[in-house]
């Protein structure tokens, strides 16, 4: 992606930011004892339970105690015309935004007619926790109402991995001491008074415009076209149709109630709401439990009424298969997934409790996501007006490559599928082959501020990375040769087409006039991480379509057809990418953020007032863009990304100059400067941005996690830990043969680290220790050759294989050390900045 994120800090301290009275260690559950309404809108982002095409945000069943109840469905959206002060020609004119669904988590509950209300209620009792090994999110008080009666409320909810459209809630109240009449009441309900404005940014903090938020709406959104409900059954029905994008929508809900008492029940249907409302008059001591079953279907241009009889099959197998049958399913779903994905730290169960929320996390953004991308909040929040960005290929997507890639191929295919939009794209930007959005839901470019998004086209070359590393992987060569390679070829056209030959000294190839992966620096020249990407991108083009030439005839003449490819433009990318430019300079020792880099005033962050970050809260575009200061990591990113393509040296020489004046206003950066901290060998560092990125959303570090979770942070999380500590590289995979690396940096209080890699169908289990690397097959035929450090190790079926680990290279303790100040060619000397303080 790279939209703004949240106020920006350095690394904190190493220790467990979470309030252990509130939020207690469970390695295998996220577990909350007290109720705090002061951080509804976190706690709601981080209880969501979703499967990448559905999910329901955390909030409490009787809804009255909420920063923001929300149902969202990925893809669901609504359109509206962006309006440019001034306009240009192709700008991005027509904006996206994700709608909040109906709400089918509602489900209130009266006692003598007092309502429950978590935020007032004499609660004696109180945990919700979700649950990472069945996938459940439950919540158990004790009640005492006003009347002095005791109340025993216990509710579940979950949304299967195995059955994509369909949502399971549970709600049981049993009275544990005098007879009392009870009022359950479950709705779905369409909240379009949440809807307010399209258009201009939604504003916060003083009149401060937060980019990162939704955009709202001023008009109806959800027209209704279905609403009913039977009396004899409780089932309620809601058909809608998005007004401008056309999008339709279906959701039903079932009712069962289950208890000895005597209950009557009574439903109702308009146009925004549907109730099944139970009376029961309860004795103490007899349950009372409703189970909810719902379905929702989507579609572009289906009628409401043919997506109201999808939900009314789904949940027809539902009721065939049985209720205990989606527990038992949703359980196998997730032991599978735990095999492939787990991440062990032994000996510090509060890491391992955080580490396996976040894997939690991006298994709930993309499990399910079949025909649409991942969203960087996945299906938590509004946040971003639920687009797709680059965070899926760079963030995301090693993570499904290598536990899931199934996945992982999906999220490709969805990409492919956006092809004809990014070839029209490309034609509007006066370029040839195709040009991905920096920012869509639908395939259109939505990013108005063109500056930093429309001139990320490094876009184009993190879809083909994903892509390599994938077939790599995987070794999917008949998804390459039938689809993917049409990627590599638009994009490989794109660049040859976008970047100019210049006769210097010898003849280079160079790209104007783009942005790279730091929003505070836009429209540069030659910016690093965009040639050393599009490098990569048009040697890997041309290798795709020479090895197609020579392997498959018969599809290579089918690429011909679809493609128009000549033979002259394999040659002419690799040409491209032989001669493309790679800022450097030789006084400094390091690579220039682009060509002008160097000659910009530092920003002297060691002085800028917390308050008054991020940057881009509080400064003019204009005024950040005159500075040597990064929003995130973008050099320090092509490092870890084409790790061969710098040697050692450079790598450190470029870490330590841009490290300190890395904001950290992205939480996109302290993954990444994690693990190249630990390969240049600043392990304390390492780890602080570890923990950094490790409590990014349950900590609320950028305090804007009320609008979802940071997906992107998430998946980089599991990066972080296999590349970073545990020191997994895949290279070759751009110009010659695959090659598995290892080369580990285990962090000093750490006594192991245990991963699992999916490698050609093989998943291998890695073992970190202090002076040894463990490997081991758990499942496939294998074998598997790695390189660890410089030796070649074979595993087979069979008995592990240890390697001794003499050394985990260099240990630099501490912070960089930066220099009193850095001298420029010219002999001007800039101050050093200091990384602030959390």
């Amino acid at each position: 992606m790279n939209a703004p994120e949240g106020p920006s800090h350095k690394a904190p301290p190493v220790g467990d930011p979470l309030d252990r009275t509130r939020f207690p260690v469970d390695e295998w559950r996220l577990v909350e004892t007290r109720f705090d309404g002061s951080d509804l809108g976190t706690t709601e982002s981080l209880f969501t339970v979703g499967n990448g095409y559905l999910g329901l945000r955390g909030n409490y069943s009787e809804s009255r105690d909420a920063h923001l109840n929300g149902t969202f469905i990925n893809g669901f959206h609504e359109t509206w015309p962006i309006s440019h002060a001034e306009e240009a020609y192709g700008f991005a004119r027509i904006g996206q935004t994700i709608v909040n669904a109906p709400d089918p988590k509602v489900i209130r509950l009266y006692v003598d007619d007092e309502p429950l209300q978590v935020s007032v209620a004499d609660l004696v009792e109180y945990e919700r926790a979700l649950d990472f090994r069945s996938g459940v999110l439950s919540r158990d008080l004790l009640w005492r109402t006003p009347g002095g009666k005791r109340v025993r409320i216990r509710s579940t909810r979950m949304v299967p991995l195995e059955q994509r459209h369909l949502a399971v809630l549970t709600f049981e109240v049993t009275l544990l001491d005098q007879r009392a009449s009870l009022v359950i009441s479950s709705q779905l309900v369409n909240r379009q008074d949440e809807q307010r404005e399209a258009g201009p940014l939604d504003q916060s903090g003083g009149g401060t415009a937060d980019p990162r938020r939704a955009e709202d709406f001023d008009r109806r959104v959800l027209e209704p076209r279905i609403h009913e409900a039977d009396p004899a059954t409780g089932r309620l029905k809601l058909g809608y149709r998005a007004a401008q994008s056309g999008m339709t929508l279906g959701v039903v809900a079932d009712h069962r109630l289950e208890t000895e008492a005597p209950y009557s029940l009574e439903v109702r249907a308009e146009d925004d709401i549907a109730k099944a409302i139970y009376r029961v008059a309860a004795e103490p001591g007899v349950p009372v439990v409703l189970t909810k079953l719902v379905s929702f279907h989507t579609a572009a241009t289906v009628p409401p009424r043919e997506l109201i009889d999808r939900c009314e099959r789904t949940l027809a197998r539902t009721h065939e298969e049985g209720v205990a049958h989606q527990y038992a399913a949703q359980k196998a779903w997730l032991e599978g997934f735990w095999a492939r994905a787990d991440v062990e730290v032994e000996g510090h169960p509060d890491l391992q409790q955080a580490i396996r929320w976040n894997l939690f996390s991006v298994l709930q953004a993309s499990a399910r996501a079949e025909g649409q991308g991942i969203a960087a909040k996945g299906v938590t929040g509004s946040g971003y007006g639920g687009h797709y960005f680059w965070d899926t290929e760079i963030y995301v997507m090693p993570f499904l490559t290598y536990t899931m890639p199934w996945a992982a191929r999906n999220a490709l295919r969805f990409r492919y599928n956006l092809l004809g939009s990014a070839r029209s794209r490309a034609r509007e930007l006066s370029q040839k082959g195709a040009l991905f959005p920096w920012r869509t839901i639908s395939g259109q470019e939505a990013s108005a501020y063109y500056a930093a998004g429309t001139a990320q086209y490094h876009i184009d070359a993190d879809i083909a990375y994903a892509l390599s590393q994938y077939v790599g992987a995987t070794g999917d060569e008949e998804f390459l040769a039938r689809e993917a390679v049409d990627i590599f070829v638009e994009t490989a056209r794109m660049w040859a087409d976008l970047g100019f030959w210049r006769d210097e000294s010898r003849r280079t190839f160079h790209i104007h006039g783009v942005t790279g992966p730091d929003e505070y620096t836009t429209v540069v020249n030659d910016n690093l991480y965009t040639n050393v990407l599009a490098r990569f991108n048009l040697r890997r083009a041309a290798r795709a379509v020479w090895e197609l030439q020579r392997d498959a005839p018969a599809a290579y003449d089918d690429l011909v057809r679809r493609t128009g490819l000549s033979p002259r433009e394999p040659d002419e990318w690799a040409e491209c990418a032989d001669g493309m430019s790679i800022p450097f300079d030789s006084f400094l020792g390091i690579h220039p953020q682009d060509a002008h880099f160097l000659e910009r005033e530092m920003w002297d962050l060691e002085n800028t007032p917390l308050d008054k970050r991020p940057l881009l809260l509080h400064y003019h575009p204009l005024v950040i863009y005159r500075f040597q200061v990064l929003k995130q990591a973008d050099v320090v990113l092509a490092l870890y990304l084409q790790n061969e393509e710098f040697t050692a040296e450079q790598k450190r020489a470029d870490f330590e100059y841009y490290d300190p004046i890395t904001t950290g206003d992205s939480t996109l950066s302290a993954v990444v400067q994690s693990i190249v901290a630990a390969e240049v060998g600043y392990h304390e560092l390492a780890l602080r941005y570890f923990h950094s990125a490790l409590f990014v959303d349950l900590a609320d570090r950028h305090h804007n996690t009320a609008d979802g979770v940071h997906v992107a942070s998430t998946g980089g999380v599991w990066s972080a830990l296999v590349g970073g500590f545990g020191g997994f590289r895949d290279r070759g995979s751009g110009a010659g043969d695959q090659q598995w690396l290892l080369d580990p940096r285990l962090p000093a209080d750490w006594s192991s680290l245990t991963y699992r890699l999916t490698l050609n169908g093989t998943r291998v289990r890695v073992t970190v220790r202090p002076d040894e690397l463990e490997l081991a097959i758990e499942d496939g035929a294998g074998p598997v050759t790695f390189a660890v450090r410089d030796s070649l190790v074979k595993v087979g079926r069979g008995e592990p294989v240890v390697v001794p680990l003499e050394h985990q290279g260099p240990r630099l303790d501490g912070d960089p050390p930066y220099p009193a100040g850095i001298q420029r060619a010219d002999g001007t000397v800039i101050s050093a900045i200091v990384p602030s303080g959390d």
